[in-house]
Parts: C-alpha cells; structure tokens; sequence
C-alpha cells in the first residue's frame, strides 16, 4: 500500500507524529426508503436535506448495485447518511444484538429541547421512550421508520463528573475485561433511574 503514496506522503514524519482524526465526517445506515427517511427527519428533528448521490454502480467495487446515498445535517458539521438499495433483500436487525445497542445518539441544548423533541415524535407517532436520567444526560428513545434506534440527549453534567469518570475509566475497562460483570465505580450514574 506505501507504493500509492510514496511520492506525496513523508512517512518518517508521520512515524513521528501519526494522524489525528479530525471528526467523523458522516455516518452511514440503510434504509428503506431514502425520500420517507428524509421526510421524517425533517420533520421530527429538523434536520435539514443536504444532498443526494445516485449512481448504477457502487464508485468503489464497480459492483453494479443502484443506490440513492442522502445526506442530512445533525447540526455542527456532523452528517448522517442514508442508502435506499432497492436491489437488495430487505433491512434486517442482528439477530443477535438486542435492540437497545446499536443506535445513533443526537445532542438538544436545553431541557425543553429533549422534551419538544419528545412531543414531536409522539405526534408523529411513534413509541418514545424515556427521559431517562443518565446523570450526566438526560434522554429519550425512539426508533426511525427503518428500524435504527434514535436517542436524543440532553447534558446534564456537573463541574468534575467527566473528569470522575475518566479517572475511573481504564480501571473499570480492565475489571470487565476479566470478569464480564459490571464494575462499580460508575453505578453513582444511574442510582436515581434504578432506585
């Protein structure tokens, strides 16, 4: 792979000093179909439609596969993606991974955010679930008309939580690591959710 590169890229400086990533620069899902997934986060988040990219064959394996690629803007420069591949079987959940894991999580300003948040998806609908007080953020869930788990997350946090956490965070890391049984020194977080 270095022969691609050799005449543009130094890699004695970057041995010394490797890459950072900058910021996701989009997450992509599935979907079933791209103008109803744009719609409903129009309408329940008020993302704003970005751009659209549409070809017969997928750019990177000239596999010929027809797609619609949409781009959404959930705010700050961060961009959520979606394909509709009407050639493919249909959207399927891992039959292995519980519903609540595999979700993409938004951040509101302020309280009443999360909650108009809230009052616009039951409007629309659907089940929401929560706010649910993580302590240092509150949220609700809900999920998209594909099937994908939505949160929306307000902060909450007090001076010194995060720093708490990080002190801790290697410590628990290493005690799951060896006992698959969930460590203590975080459960402050949702003492008031579970009592």
């Amino acid at each position: 792979m270095r022969s691609l590169y050799t005449n543009s890229v130094d890699f004695g400086r970057l041995e010394s000093h490797p890459p950072k990533i900058k910021r996701i620069h989009h997450v992509a899902y599935r979907c079933k179909d791209a103008k109803e997934t744009v719609e409903f986060y129009q309408d329940v988040l008020n993302m704003d439609f970005q751009l659209a990219i549409a070809e017969d064959k997928v750019p990177s394996t000239k596999e010929p596969d027809p797609y619609m690629h949409v781009f959404l803007d959930a705010g700050m420069g961060n961009v959520l993606a979606f394909f509709e591949l009407p050639n493919s079987p249909p959207i399927s959940k891992d039959p292995a991974t519980p519903d609540w894991v595999q979700h993409i999580a938004f951040e509101v300003e302020f309280p009443e955010d999360l909650l108009e948040v809230k009052y616009r998806a039951e409007n629309y609908g659907l089940d929401v679930l929560g706010p649910i007080n993580h302590t240092i953020f509150k949220s609700i869930y809900f999920f998209d008309p594909n099937g994908h788990r939505v949160e929306i997350a307000v902060n909450t946090r007090r001076n010194g939580d995060l720093e708490r956490l990080n002190a801790v965070a290697w410590d628990m890391l290493e005690e799951w690591s060896q006992t698959k049984k969930a460590p203590r020194a975080a459960a402050w977080l949702h003492e008031k959710e579970f009592s």
